[in-house]
């Protein structure tokens, strides 16, 4: 099982006189912005965070020249197991890890797939992970897409990645196969919410959380198109949905694919590899963003897939073939 230890936390500092005159949350915020304002106001709460030796809420307002300590224990975020999974790291410091996730692995684990998944490679891997939110996961990829994926690996990086993710400086870049026959590129500025019958699928719905999405056409073939999905926002799906949306669904998606269609007179090679095609056609090709210390704007990029790849070449194959 994953340890229950407790990474012991102390910090201690003396209020600047321009900060005087503001509420303890906000001048804590300022004063340790390693820590989320959320975390540190729960700290605060539990009176863990003092203020010359006296605990205060929250609201209370702190003076110029006095002196805040904390000293909390963030504890193990969850009974975990650590298992031995193969990773493929691109990219690892003290701070960050930047994996490429091959199809077929869960990210966290949930119903039905309580270990096997990346969280618990993760836990092997760095064992102090226990001690970090989600054990450092900020964002997701769903089991069968494939590319890179940034875990924090202490809790000053998960608070950077987490507020850059808000702030949608995270540049994220996707690569799809889709159904259809793009002619230009666009964007897609639609809610992501849960679908009102089917609970597990996600769909463009009234009131649901924005979502935006740009695409842009990489190479057209006969009844489909390998396209580039430029993600500003992070919703569940978002990719699929919003691109089944504009009707031009991915390859292979189990859940939001819709009508298997192929161009008249194809290769029968390419009509079973499309119709057989094992999950959706996606692909997190490049990552970027800055060094949760150092503030270096740092950069990644994942080589396609196996099976991706063979399908382009299959794509193209049919579209030569009928361009002679």
């Amino acid at each position: 099982m994953s340890s229950i230890t407790k990474q012991v936390i102390q910090l201690s500092a003396e209020v600047p006189s321009e900060m005087g005159g503001q509420r303890l949350d906000q001048v804590a915020a300022q004063l340790f912005a390693e820590h989320s304002r959320s975390r540190l106001s729960g700290w605060i709460k539990d009176g863990l965070l003092k203020v010359d030796g006296k605990v205060l809420r929250p609201r209370d307002i702190v003076h110029g020249g006095a002196h805040l300590e904390l000293e909390a224990e963030q504890e193990s975020q969850g009974e975990w197991v650590a298992q031995d999974i193969e990773l493929n790291i691109v990219y690892e410091d003290d701070q960050l890890l930047v994996l490429d996730k091959p199809a077929g692995l869960v990210v966290h684990p949930a119903a039905g797939h309580a270990d096997g998944t990346l969280l618990n490679a993760l836990l092997h891997h760095v064992p102090g992970l226990a001690n970090v939110p989600r054990a450092g996961i900020v964002h997701r990829l769903d089991k069968d897409t494939t590319g890179l994926m940034v875990v924090a690996k202490t809790l000053e990086a998960h608070t950077s990645l987490v507020a850059q993710l808000q702030a949608r400086s995270v540049s994220r870049i996707y690569e799809a196969v889709v159904v259809g026959v793009i002619t230009s590129g666009g964007k897609v500025d639609a809610p992501i919410g849960r679908h009102g019958q089917q609970r597990q699928r996600m769909a463009v719905v009234a009131g649901g959380k924005p979502a935006v999405s740009h695409y842009r056409v990489l190479e057209r073939f006969r009844s489909h198109t390998h396209t580039r999905v430029k993600l500003e926002t992070g919703r569940t799906h978002q990719i699929r949905v919003h691109m089944a949306y504009v009707n031009f669904p991915l390859v292979g998606d189990p859940v939001y694919g819709g009508r298997f269609r192929i161009p008249p007179a194809a290769n029968p090679t390419m009509v079973q590899t499309l119709k057989e095609f094992p999950r959706q056609a996606l692909h997190a090709r490049f990552l970027e963003l800055d060094h949760p210390i150092t503030g270096e704007r740092m950069k990644w990029e994942s080589p396609l897939p196996d099976d991706f790849v063979w399908l382009l070449s299959l794509l193209r194959q049919d579209r030569e073939s009928f361009e002679q």
